[in-house]
């Protein structure tokens, strides 16, 4: 789906545009001015948001809109001039113009007469009460007709628009359109010179209305060049290697030569492997270029693509003020109706949400903030008797911590009454009175979440049904959030729900389980252990390790998915530690990947649920992973103990998979003498040896492969042997790989250098022999197949 193209839409639909954010913004203002009506900057705003509606429906031809809007002129002029102080009456019917001017902007049914035929009633009303009030009179009673958004039982939207049908995402925030529009088409008709800049925008920021299909689209594709951008890395890993081994193929050819020197060689002989010789240094020249213009593309590239994909993502990101916009009109139509004094306090309006999050969000709060009003706020006696102030205040604030987003829904009411909540759930069959005396006052608020529980007796419009908090439930069970409900009596309550930032991007931690990646959610990760395997107790048959005092149940993550068996790798055991508090388990996994940001690719609806795994994604190198769904693997596990069917780690296994790979060594020196004997010596022992010739040639080894131990020199060109140690101790992937340091150097303060440096033992090449430099290997890293 295309962005919408303005040029192409109808002069009707230009002003749904105008009117939505002229509406909101009239909204805003109004309420403000409801607590502070003689505000200058209110004021002026109300008074060009009206001013611009007139004009713009001028030029569209709604009459009927240009004489409510005009009427609404003609209040804030009386006020701006101090002719009139405007009270609670006077904000009624202004909330009421705004409204009646949403409707006629987009009419029920879509009828464009509406105004003319069955909104005609409620227009002659708003016209004759408004002067009415302005005089000091009284408001006529009002024609009955559909409750208006913010005051309906539904969660508060803005005024609909023509192009509902077709989500759009505005991105900075929408510009007066009509205006604009207007004066290309119509110069005659000049619009209103001044608008109301958006809340949430700066001055002057242009802005662009863009469909949510082609922003998810746009994402995707920002997302794909980024995977594709990280696949140079393990090519350019290749050519370092290639580089390796063409260095080693002229070594080979020096050694041909030397062993050639004692026998005599004709001239042709001598002059192909001089011009061998030649052609090999040339090639390795020209290699070693392209894999420094190859590195410098892949970093330009990679740092491109994540720009990119960076502000792709954050045009998905919304203030939170853009699903707030009617929560506060919606408030104080609730306590109205039930004859209350409410203000909401909005805390966190610039707090960053995914849109989709934002979407979803909207219900839930509208149900919270109703509760609140209906439920925690006191009548204003009860309220003054009790020394509160008469208004109630109900609290929404949005913050992110500890990359989870926080909701946060409060009043200033009398609380929940636990004891009657205790009475409810016996009542009600869900518990019986001995078990429910027991329960916590954190277990019982538990119970407000479940369908149809309510602590009222009878139903209102408002509340009474119990659906508004099963409706939080539910959406928190969509996004894998959860809620936390706290009361102190006589003080209020308080809602806290805990939310993904996004469902779109995932901070997850990667581990590998039966030879394939698999990430864990990292919001959903409390910690990551690896144990040596005596840390492993058995209990009943069950598996335990100690972890901040308390005992943690171990799991197979091969049980859990079914993937064949688990293997331990050196003998210890890598765990995942998820859950809360008693319901934590430890996940044992194969290895650690490391940690990434993940686009989430919703698996084909048509493969249902799968058990446990959330979600798809895709690595840097484009290879697929799935994203496991933690909250499904914590009730798995608890389904495998109550059957009696949870397995314990395999630890022979672990001692099995620890013989079956030779440890790797690397051998850094720039003499070919000491590289092979010390080549040899290892080899012959078992251990797998990789050679470098000098600190560069190593610094790139240690970087594009793994291994146990690197025994370096000292002295050799291009970069010592104390600059690749401090580089390997400076590398977090790198900090625990032991180091050995092998130099003719046999000063003490050469010896306290190279410690210094970082390296774990200092020979001398004067110094040692076969076993003691085979018996220091063996103290780092063991055995060979240890």
């Amino acid at each position: 789906m295309s962005t919408p193209d303005l040029s192409q839409m109808s002069m009707l639909d230009l002003f749904r545009f105008e009117a939505e954010s002229q509406i909101a913004q009239l909204n805003a203002s109004l309420l403000a001015l409801e607590l502070q009506p003689t505000a200058a900057e209110h004021l002026e705003a109300c008074m060009r948001a009206g001013h611009s509606l007139k004009g713009a429906a001028r030029i569209v031809g709604l009459e009927t809109a240009v004489k409510v809007a005009h009427v609404l002129e003609d209040c804030f002029v009386l006020a701006q001039q101090g002719k009139l102080l405007l009270e609670k009456k006077h904000i009624d019917v202004l909330l009421r113009g705004a409204d009646l001017l949403g409707r006629i902007a987009s009419p029920p049914d879509g009828d464009e007469a509406w105004a003319d035929h069955a909104g005609s009633a409620e227009v002659q009303a708003f016209l004759l009460a408004l002067p009415a009030v302005m005089s000091g009179g009284d408001a006529a009673p009002w024609p009955h007709t559909a409750a208006p958004a913010a005051a309906a039982p539904s969660a508060p939207s803005a005024p609909s628009t023509a192009a509902q049908a077709e989500p759009t995402e505005t991105v900075a925030s929408p510009a007066p359109l009509v205006a604009a529009v207007a004066a290309e088409s119509a110069p005659a008709l000049s619009a209103p010179a001044s608008t109301p800049a958006p809340v949430a925008a700066p001055a002057g920021t242009r802005s662009v209305r863009v469909s949510a299909e082609s922003l998810d689209h746009l994402l995707s594709l920002t997302g794909e060049s980024l995977v594709e951008s990280r696949r140079l890395k393990p090519f350019a890993a290749s050519m370092l290697r290639m580089k390796r081994v063409q260095r080693e193929a002229m070594l080979a050819l020096d050694l041909l030569q030397q062993k050639l020197s004692t026998t005599q060689l004709d001239e042709f002989t001598q002059a192909t492997l001089s011009e061998l010789r030649t052609l090999m240094q040339q090639n390795q020249h020209l290699l070693g270029d392209q894999v420094n213009e190859l590195e410098a593309f892949d970093r330009r590239s990679v740092n491109l693509s994540q720009r990119l994909y960076d502000e792709a993502l954050a045009c998905r990101m919304r203030p939170f003020a853009d699903g707030t916009g009617g929560f506060a009109r919606m408030v104080r139509d609730v306590g109205h109706t039930l004859g209350k004094s409410v203000r909401l306090d909005i805390s966190g309006s610039v707090t960053q949400i995914d849109r989709d999050i934002l979407e979803k969000l909207e219900a839930p709060i509208g149900h919270l903030l109703r509760n609140a009003v209906d439920h925690g706020i006191e009548d204003g006696a009860i309220r003054r008797a009790a020394g509160k102030p008469e208004q109630g205040v109900v609290r929404l604030e949005a913050r992110h911590s500890a990359g989870m987003l926080l909701i946060e829904v409060s009043d200033d009411g009398a609380g929940i009454d636990i004891e009657q909540l205790r009475r409810a759930v016996v009542a009600r069959g869900l518990s019986n009175e001995e078990t429910a005396a027991r329960l916590s006052e954190a277990e019982l608020l538990e119970f407000l979440l479940l369908p149809s529980f309510t602590l009222r007796d009878t139903v209102t419009e408002i509340s009474g049904r119990g659906v508004g908090l099963d409706v939080v439930a539910d959406m928190l069970k969509q996004v894998r959030g959860t809620i936390r409900i706290t009361t102190r009596p006589g003080q209020g309550s308080r809602f806290l729900m805990q939310l993904p930032l996004t469902l779109s991007v995932i901070r997850s931690l990667l581990v590998e389980i039966a030879g394939e990646p698999y990430a864990f959610p990292l919001a959903y990760v409390n910690s990551t252990l690896r144990l040596p395997a005596e840390a492993l107790q058995t209990l009943e048959g069950y598996q335990h390790f100690s972890h901040e005092g308390r005992q943690i149940g171990l799991v197979s993550a091969h049980q859990v998915l079914q993937k064949g068996q688990w293997r331990a790798r050196d003998g210890s055991v890598c765990v995942v530690v998820i859950g809360e508090q008693e319901h934590s388990y430890g996940v044992a996994v194969d290895a650690f990947l490391g940690e990434r940001m993940l686009v989430v690719q919703p698996l084909d609806p048509r493969l249902g649920k799968i058990p446990d795994v959330q979600a798809g994604a895709l690595m840097e190198d484009g290879a697929p992973l799935l994203i496991l769904d933690v909250a499904d693997m914590l009730r798995t596990v608890q389904k495998l103990t109550s059957s009696g069917r949870l397995q314990t780690v395999d630890q022979d296994g672990a001692a099995q998979a620890a013989v079956a790979a030779r440890k790797k060594v690397l051998v850094v020196d720039d003499s070919l003498t000491v590289r092979e004997l010390e080549r040899k010596m290892l080899a012959n022992r078992g251990y797998q040896v990789t050679v470098a010739v000098d600190g560069m040639d190593g610094w790139n080894a240690v970087r594009a492969e793994h291994f146990d131990l690197v025994i370096t020199d000292i002295d050799m060109p291009r970069m010592d042997g104390i600059e690749l140690v401090s580089l390997i101790r400076g590398a977090p992937q790198l900090q625990s790989l032991p180091v050995m340091i092998v130099s003719y150097k046999d000063r003490e303060e050469d010896r306290q250098r190279g410690l210094e440096a970082g390296a774990d033992h200092y020979f001398t090449k004067s110094s040692f022999h076969d076993e003691s430099l085979l018996q220091a290997v063996t103290d780092l890293i063991g055995e060979a197949t240890s």
